[in-house]
């Protein structure tokens, strides 16, 4: 089905795009007012702050709930700003639309499970609120599809998504894969469909937050909800992929906000295709050596030589049949197999000859 939308104005300048900012949790009044009135100072065009928060394992800080509702509508009044948090529940619901909550998002966790979205969408019936929805935590576009058109079917039209990576097992720069394959294709298929990227969430580190967001600025994203904390190091929640607003400012500061919007045709989006598959390459190519180490380990301890031919003319036989049914010249395959085998080697003869 389509979504039936309404255009949402997201609220930015020429110079700036825009932004959603606040701590990942709204752990006390005063951090809370104390991080609001640094962003307003910064031009900040809304708050976020989680009043529930969905932890990954129990004991840790769960949000204060109702309790700091009056807080963000305290933000409001005073600064002026919009406000933002997550819902999970219809009570979530019911006690955000109480406080005056101005945009809800949908996490996740969330996300991933229809039954939640269902009942989610069933307690928006007849309210006039934007939602966001995040993608979920595994990389599959028709949930994310699938999560926002219940939300539609409710009668919400103004509708958003937040881009914030896909978890995965191995983790290595990302805390969540960026995968930005997947928002471009959702942007292809929901051409209206405002998207934000959440670098915070993709990066994990505050140190990737300004190279993550310049990517979300020139792949054409509408906007970023980033994490703003007034002395992130004390977080409650997420310290590390927390900054202040003052590195916030100065991130957004030296941002290239392109004047068009990049398309899926555009050479740009097509290069930063290429760059994450380039990434992904490395990653598999750095997975395949750290196996061929413990085969070299192996080979050391039961005294058997690195060089089995008859297993090497198997992988080039095989990956070069691969090669050609993927429309790739089976010479191609065979020697770009030929080099990953010769560092193989290399990699197997420093284990057997330490």
């Amino acid at each position: 089905m389509e979504l039936e939308l309404e255009k949402l104005t997201l609220p930015s300048d020429n110079e700036r795009p825009f932004v959603i900012a606040g701590p990942c949790s709204a752990e006390t009044e005063e951090q809370v007012m104390t991080t609001a009135r640094e962003l307003a100072e910064k031009g900040c065009h809304m708050f976020r702050a989680g009043v529930w928060k969905p932890r990954t394992k129990p004991g840790g800080f769960e949000g204060n709930g109702e309790v700091a509702l009056p807080w963000m509508k305290q933000v409001k009044e005073e600064t002026g700003m919009l406000v933002a948090t997550e819902v999970a529940t219809p009570e979530h619901v019911e006690l955000a639309l109480k406080y005056g909550i101005d945009i809800l998002w949908v996490g996740a966790r969330t996300t991933a499970n229809p039954f939640a979205m269902q009942a989610l969408a069933d307690s928006l019936k007849g309210v006039d609120v934007p939602v966001f929805v995040k993608n979920p935590v595994n990389p599959d576009l028709e949930l994310w599809i699938g999560a926002m058109e219940r939300i539609n079917q409710a009668g919400i039209k103004k509708l958003g998504a937040i881009h914030r990576g896909f978890s995965s097992y191995d983790k290595k720069i990302y805390r969540n894969m960026p995968m930005w394959q997947i928002p471009i294709e959702l942007h292809r298929r929901i051409p209206e469909l405002p998207i934000i990227c959440d670098p915070s969430h993709i990066g994990g580190r505050r140190e990737l937050i300004a190279p993550l967001c310049q990517q979300a600025m020139d792949l054409g994203f509408d906007g970023l909800i980033v994490e703003s904390h007034c002395n992130p190091d004390c977080a409650w929640s997420d310290a590390k992929q927390q900054v202040t607003p003052d590195v916030l400012d100065y991130i957004l500061s030296l941002l290239v906000v392109r004047s068009e919007t990049n398309t899926t045709e555009s050479i740009t989006v097509l290069r930063r295709q290429i760059d994450e598959l380039d990434n992904q390459l490395m990653d598999l190519l750095s997975k395949r050596m750290r196996v061929c180490r413990e085969i070299g380990q192996y080979k050391k301890e039961h005294n058997m030589t690195i060089l089995q031919a008859a297993r090497y003319n198997e992988i080039l036989e095989k990956r070069g049949a691969q090669g050609v049914l993927c429309g790739m010249d089976s010479e191609f395959v065979a020697q770009v197999f030929e080099k990953i085998h010769e560092e193989s080697v290399r990699q197997q003869m420093e284990i057997i000859n330490k």
